[in-house]
């Protein structure tokens, strides 16, 4: 189970909320008694366990996986590809991104190009990592005007994430990206703005670094999925965080 959601319920509280025996929870625990998959499922379920994680929990116990993972180019997932690309289209012209469990880009809306236009071009090589591209010296990093801010954001994010799910992948991309420059400032210790309520992404978008815009950024999920692939997928999307920002992506 999720060492990160496990640890947070009793082994009773876990019995009462599954309406399991806590003796027979306890012997599956400990190795006495063989969890039936039916089980497996249903205490991953009351753990919140993701479906990525159920199925190599039900493949330990000797079991198929029960839920599946289709690229999301197959028929099955039309509807959701399509919905995904409803939801980019509409939120032009200001960025937005799918990415996947690992940050890597999905799709996009043509308002990317705001952020991409100047970065390296081998940073845009599939599979693009968008944490990546936001930190990395070549890419996005050097017109952030708050990336001591942003980088400790994204940085704190990723590895609860990353402890969340035990994912090695996840938390190399961290250490890789923790190794970049840019976390010491002067700026980094001073709090946000009193205007701020959540943490900005301030970035210039000229080279000049004369017009500063400023962003906040919202993460949607898919609801009530039962494909890995669709449970993973996250939609990043940005907003003007003033009306200048929004004026100068709206002009008339």
């Amino acid at each position: 189970m999720s060492p990160s959601i496990s640890s947070r319920l009793s082994q009773l509280d876990l019995a009462i909320a599954a309406n399991v025996s806590a003796r027979h929870l306890s012997f599956v625990e400990t190795g006495r008694s063989r969890p039936t998959s039916e089980m497996i499922v249903h205490l991953a379920e009351h753990l919140d366990v993701p479906l990525r994680d159920r199925n190599a929990l039900l493949l330990a116990g000797g079991y198929a996986p029960a839920y599946p993972e289709r690229g999301l180019a197959e028929p099955e997932l039309n509807a959701v590809r399509d919905a995904l690309r409803k939801v980019l289209a509409g939120h032009e012209p200001y960025p937005a991104v799918v990415v996947n469990r690992w940050w890597e880009l999905v799709d996009a809306n043509p308002g990317i190009a705001l952020f991409t236009s100047q970065v390296n071009p081998r940073l845009l090589q599939p599979p693009v990592n968008v944490l990546r591209l936001s930190l990395h010296p070549d890419g996005m990093a050097p017109r952030i005007a708050n990336l001591p801010q942003w980088r400790a954001h994204l940085l704190a994010r990723l590895y609860r994430q990353a402890q969340a799910t035990g994912d090695q992948r996840l938390t190399d991309l961290h250490d890789e990206l923790r190794a970049y420059p840019g976390g010491e400032s002067d700026e980094s210790d001073k709090p946000p703005h009193a205007t701020d309520v959540v943490v900005p992404l301030r970035y210039r978008s000229h080279q000049d670094g004369k017009e500063e815009l400023s962003f906040i950024s919202l993460t949607t999920i898919l609801g009530t999925p039962m494909d890995v692939t669709v449970e993973e997928l996250a939609i990043e999307s940005f907003y003007p965080a003033d009306e200048r920002t929004a004026a100068a992506l709206n002009p008339r």
